[in-house]
């Protein structure tokens, strides 16, 4: 039996959600499986991936054939670096010791590099919030002044009439 790893939709109509699911390569996409090992959120910024490293990482090496989209998830959780230095482990190229310590750099360079996109996206957000807010001043503004003229032309227009009226009154006199 052939196994894969591969994507299996949920979710509704327009917002996918995926489940990470181990299948024989015959079942259908959203039928049958043998295990589920994580899930996959594309609709965040960035896609929000649950994984199950250590059984990612057993039907991994067990010789499960990911689909290309599963393949990228694993590469970028780090299952395919573990596999290549676990493979570097056995032919002896280096000790379990160096591996771990290497994958460990790996992750927490990746975890820089990922808070740093984070960081980045929070900042040009508040930068749109901060500049949507002062085009919301500067309209409001705009109006008060407009307003405030239309006022203005407004006494001006009811002040001579009040002045003539008391001017008439006594001319009448």
């Amino acid at each position: 039996m052939a196994t894969r790893i591969r994507l299996q939709r949920h979710g509704r109509k327009g917002y996918a959600f995926y489940h990470i699911v181990i299948a024989d390569s015959r079942a259908p996409r959203d039928g049958r499986y043998t295990e589920k090992i994580g899930t996959y959120n594309p609709n965040t910024n960035p896609a929000t991936v649950d994984l199950n490293f250590e059984r990612a990482l057993y039907w991994v090496l067990c010789g499960a054939q990911p689909t290309d989209t599963v393949r990228n998830i694993l590469s970028s959780e780090g299952v395919y670096m573990k596999k290549h230095l676990l493979g570097g482990v056995k032919k002896g190229a280096f000790g379990e010791a160096e591996a771990e310590a290497k994958f460990e750099a790996w992750k927490n360079n990746k975890q820089t590099g990922l808070a740093n996109y984070k960081a980045k996206l929070e900042a040009a957000a508040k930068e749109e919030a901060k500049a949507r807010l002062e085009a919301e001043k500067k309209v409001n503004e705009a109006k008060a002044k407009a307003v405030a003229e239309k006022k203005a032309a407004a006494q001006a227009a009811e002040a001579p009439a009040e002045e003539a009226a008391p001017a008439e009154e006594t001319a009448a006199e």
